[in-house]
């Protein structure tokens, strides 16, 4: 009896220190189960892609209006550095949000770094490898076309998409991620489109710029509005922290409305924008989200909404540009 005893005695020590370390473990970061596919692709934020083939549609409808001739291969080569640059630009916020610590408590798309479900490291060769290849299909145009001082705006996409949360001072943290929004994703975008492939800059380009730049700014806006408290907590002083709830609510109108104005400007001389007006189903039911809603989540609804208005009045203002 003294024996089994002592025997028990020795091994109660151990059982107890051996569920103190499996507790311990699953507290450990380093033993998160690993990110899946579908949270690879959800942190690549597919809801915003439609901002980066709009102005290639509108691009390559201009250069028609211009050219007369629709060049595919330069066309899909601006459509690659569109998506590639937005997808970068995505998992760089992903990895420079993550490492400053302000998507602890973020909703919406899955946040890798946040989650420790990826390293730091990782996330950033991603952005890098899509940069990269943005760059590549840069490099092709340029030496398609032989307008090799474009490789300067090329550099300064790439730069412009790295700085918006990236390095010690960030303007996305500074309320001047809409500025740079509109005019890399909108105009730059738009009119670059149209001059590698016409070889001029008609107007049609720069009006069509400024619809996909403004509903570019509404995207990054509803995004915004769903994280502001967020944002005034971790220090981002994004435009919607500055401005307030209402009066982003009231931007985020104007710009729509200013937008769908713009199309209906043009379908004075191509009537075929009228088609563009389909989108205000989209559009509408965004606005009266952004004005209603109750749950920041919902907001990412709005998001897509937006986005989806977006790409349709790019397919309508091409369709208009080539009819």
């Amino acid at each position: 009896m003294a024996g089994s005893t002592r025997k028990k005695k020795r091994t109660a020590p151990r059982r107890r220190q051996g569920n103190s370390q499996k507790r311990h473990v699953s507290r450990d970061p380093a033993h998160t189960e690993p990110a899946t596919l579908g949270e690879w692709i959800g942190a690549a934020r597919l809801r915003t892609l439609p901002l980066s083939v709009t102005p290639v549609l509108i691009g390559t409808g201009a250069a028609i209006v211009v050219d007369r001739a629709f060049h595919w291969v330069i066309a899909l080569a601006c459509l690659i550095v569109a998506v590639a640059l937005q997808v970068g630009v995505n998992y760089a916020n992903d990895y420079s949000d993550g490492i400053r610590g302000t998507d602890e408590h973020r909703v919406g798309p899955a946040r890798l770094t946040a989650s420790r479900k990826v390293q730091p490291r990782t996330v950033l060769i991603v952005a890098l490898g899509f940069f990269g290849l943005a760059a590549v299909a840069g490099l092709a145009v340029v030496v398609r076309t032989g307008h090799w001082w474009m490789l300067l705006i090329g550099a300064a996409c790439i730069v412009a998409a790295w700085f918006y949360t990236g390095g010690k001072r960030p303007y996305g943290y500074a309320g001047w991620g809409e500025v740079f929004v509109f005019v890399f994703f909108g105009l730059v975008a738009t009119v670059g489109t149209a001059f590698v492939q016409a070889g001029s800059i008609p107007d049609e380009a720069w009006v069509g710029g400024v619809v996909a730049g403004l509903l570019a700014c509404c995207v990054l806006l509803a995004n915004n509005l769903r994280d502001i408290d967020q944002d005034r907590v971790v220090g981002k002083r994004t435009l919607t922290v500055r401005i307030g709830r209402r009066a982003t609510q009231a931007l985020y109108t104007g710009l729509v409305l200013a937008a769908f104005l713009i199309v209906v400007l043009l379908a004075q001389l191509y009537p075929l924008a009228w088609l563009g007006l389909v989108a205000l189903i989209p559009a509408a039911a965004a606005i009266l989200i952004v004005w209603t809603y109750r749950q920041p989540r919902e907001l990412v609804v709005a998001l897509a909404l937006t986005s989806l208005t977006s790409i349709a009045l790019g397919a309508s203002l091409l369709w208009a540009f080539v009819g």
